[in-house]
């Protein structure tokens, strides 16, 4: 079929090894940030930052959602995906892929 990519969706915006390590890291911080916020530790609270900063900018805008835990999630999640997605665009680009 004319128009028709010879990859499915998720495949092109995600599957370049970078962009998955990218997401596992992510993946990583987030479950780091809640088991230390469930800690005694004075500091946990901060620990959400760690995230947060990793999937800038669009988590930071989502970040103005109400919801506590699913909102931070989400911000989360928005933003590695956003930031997966070019990381992807431009690792295929410096190797001289199309699409």
């Amino acid at each position: 079929m004319p128009g028709r990519p010879d990859r499915p969706l998720l495949r092109r915006l995600y599957g370049d090894a970078f962009a998955l390590g990218y997401l596992g890291v992510c993946a990583a911080l987030t479950v780091w940030a809640f088991a230390a916020s469930a800690g005694e530790n004075e500091d946990a609270s901060l620990a959400g930052v760690v995230p947060v900063l990793a999937t800038a900018p669009v988590s930071v805008a989502a970040l103005a959602l109400p919801g506590g835990r699913p909102a931070f999630v989400l911000a989360v999640a928005a933003g590695a995906l956003v930031n997966a997605t070019l990381i992807t665009w431009c690792s295929r680009r410096l190797r001289g892929e199309k699409h």
